[in-house]
């Protein structure tokens, strides 16, 4: 295969998001709502990847991300880039990195904890990126960034 050929068409101006494990490719398309947008978006996935195994990548034309909806991204696919492209060239390149507190993304799994029994947003320390693990900031229990449920 010829090198300069893509496997997905450039886009002019909007994100690329690369590097996501392909698993979790149609759970970042749900999460991000990009199903909802009437801009192009072109969704690839199971693409051979040297730092994932398999990756999945998505262009989405005409659309940047909030910090909000990046740091929502980060629950479900740590690690991803973000290409802001801008026409037709790379002109940022940011890995999604989890942040160190997650305010209103995450639920607690205590059925108990106050967040599930009155009207207040959750906070999540992240007290272990490498291994995802997360403390809720009212009830402390812990609970692993995989098994979350989102809000």
């Amino acid at each position: 295969m010829n090198k300069k050929e893509r496997l997905v068409a450039a886009i002019k101006n909007g994100t690329v998001i690369d590097h996501i494990p392909a698993d979790k490719t149609f759970q970042v398309v749900t999460l991000l709502e990009l199903d909802k947008l009437s801009s192009p978006v072109t969704i690839g996935y199971n693409y051979p990847s040297t730092k994932v195994g398999q990756k999945g990548i998505i262009k989405v034309s005409d659309r940047f991300f909030s910090d909000a909806e990046i740091s929502r991204l980060s629950v479900v696919a740590p690690n991803v880039v973000l290409n802001i492209i801008h026409d037709y060239e790379v002109v940022e390149k940011k890995t999604v990195e989890t942040p160190d507190e997650l305010r209103g993304i995450v639920k607690c799994n205590n059925p108990v904890c106050i967040t599930n029994n009155e009207p207040m947003q959750t906070i999540f320390h992240v007290v272990d990126k490498a291994h995802g693990t997360l403390r809720c900031r009212y009830c402390d229990k812990e609970q692993n960034i995989e098994q979350v449920e989102l809000i």
